[in-house]
């Protein structure tokens, strides 16, 4: 063989076997899902329940909190209430997020979330992670594009941050890589509430 020959060889054992690591990876993915790359598969975000207007985010990434901000989910503790009560626990999928997003009552940054089904059958959809700001993530003049203080934690079932605290979380996840869940626990029950 020529010298030629034999680097084609090798280059073409070396992709055979790269690509057999790389479908032995897909195998082993959930049905219907590709593999995650390993940034965004070991870290998620962390929503602990304690009270509508005092709750906490957290960014979990292998294990340990990056960051965790203040928030505020619903109007009431009662998680199956559509439109009033907090976010149901349990994991919810991650969509697409927003820095100018324009709807109704939410604008601005924003993180979309899956549907959830309350114990008692109740689906909660239309929900986000959000702030009280304008399209293009200034403070407007009206209610539901201000943040004015504590009172708007509250919300309609969704996860409200303070402006400034919003803009931190997508600087953290563009940093550090956008995870695909969240985890909701209620902070009552589980006093301290670890990392993983």
């Amino acid at each position: 063989m020529a010298p030629t020959s034999s680097l084609r060889a090798r280059l073409a054992l070396t992709s055979c076997a790269t690509t057999g690591v790389l479908a032995a990876t897909a195998l082993l993915a959930p049905p219907g899902q590709a593999a995650v790359p390993e940034a965004a598969s070991s870290s998620y975000l962390r929503f602990t329940k304690y009270s509508p207007v005092d709750s906490r985010l957290t960014v979990v990434r292998h294990g340990k909190a990056v960051v965790t901000f203040r928030a505020g989910s619903g109007m009431v503790e009662k998680e199956c209430r559509r439109g009033r009560g907090w976010l149901p626990d349990g994991t919810y999928t991650l969509g697409h997020h927003h820095t100018a997003y324009d709807a109704d009552l939410i604008k601005g940054y924003a993180i979309e979330l899956g549907n959830k089904r309350c114990q008692n059958g109740t689906y909660r959809t239309e929900l986000f992670i959000h702030s009280d700001m304008t399209r293009n993530g200034r403070q407007g003049t009206n209610g539901h594009q201000r943040w004015d203080g504590d009172g708007d934690y509250r919300s309609h079932g969704c996860i409200k941050l303070s402006p400034r605290d919003i803009r931190r979380l997508f600087r953290t996840l563009d940093r550090n890589g956008w995870p695909r869940t969240l985890k909701v626990v209620d902070g009552r029950s589980h006093p301290t509430v670890s990392g993983g």
